[in-house]
């Protein structure tokens, strides 16, 4: 296979072992916000490493937690990572991400083989209509270019468009997937949990900029999920219930189209005003 036969996100989040704890990456200017690349696609960068270098396909990744410290220029990363501690069934690690001398983000990450225990599920999975039934979004002109790495038909919310009164809460998801078709693992779910539309956008009668500090994912089935085709869109959903003191939570969920719930996750984002 090709570089060209690769997906484009598979190669954008694509990493070299360097050394033993030592990782490169590239940093696609294809995966802008308003300034830097998006959190969740730096996130799932620092997650490729993380697998390698606990390197037990038996340990799946179950907790990543990344704080984002300052935006990365296009170009390289280093990923320097560390495995923390071996137990019996988990692993804990933890990386530290340099854009020359300059800090980009420090992760923490769980990696465990299923453990035995009681299993059930109180959660719902959204009642969202079929995602063929719903239109495309077509991002804006003026989005940034991340919106064109995801197709999303909307479900529940709405875009911000000028002239719209306010949305009565902050809440918006649907049906969501990669440009291009590729395996949904656990670095596209972790990328997932960062790609909407952050809902309080729509909630604000100003423009805001939304970059996150913060962003914890749990990752909660076997991935990618047996029969989730390439090009099948999963289910995503987010809330805000409190922006105060210029800062937010954002909690997400995504699931597959057969209600299995891949991934959980929160964030605390900054509120940047942009008339201001």
């Amino acid at each position: 296979m090709t570089r060209s036969d690769v997906p484009r996100f598979e190669r954008d989040t694509a990493v070299t072992r360097q050394t033993e704890d030592t990782f490169s990456a590239q940093v696609d200017p294809g995966w802008w916000v308003m300034r830097g690349p998006n959190g969740g696609y730096l996130a799932a960068i620092v997650l490729r490493a993380l697998t390698v270098r606990v390197g037990d396909p038996t340990r799946a990744a179950r907790s990543l937690t990344v704080h984002f410290v300052a935006p990365p220029d296009a170009g390289d990363l280093v990923i320097r990572t560390a495995v923390e501690r071996v137990g019996r069934s988990l692993t804990s690690c933890s990386a530290r991400v340099t854009q020359g001398d300059r800090l980009v983000a420090l992760a923490l990450a769980a990696f465990s083989a299923s453990r035995a225990g009681p299993e059930f599920r109180d959660l719902e999975p959204p009642a969202f209509p079929a995602a063929e039934t719903l239109p495309p979004t077509a991002p804006p002109d003026f989005a940034p270019s991340v919106a064109q790495r995801w197709e999303a038909r909307w479900a529940i919310g709405h875009p911000a468009s000028p002239g719209e009164p306010p949305a009565a809460e902050a809440v918006a998801g649907g049906w969501i997937r990669l440009e291009e078709p590729q395996a949904m693992d656990a670095p596209a779910i972790v990328a997932v949990t960062d790609a909407w539309i952050p809902p309080v956008i729509a909630r604000s009668p100003e423009p805001l900029a939304v970059p996150t500090i913060d962003l914890t994912v749990h990752l909660r089935a076997v991935l990618p999920h047996p029969g989730l085709d390439a090009d099948a869109f999963v289910m995503a959903q987010f809330r805000t219930g409190v922006a105060a003191d210029g800062f937010l939570e954002e909690d997400g969920q995504v699931w597959a189209p057969d209600g299995t719930l891949l991934a959980q996750s929160r964030q605390l984002a900054a509120i940047l005003p942009l008339s201001r």
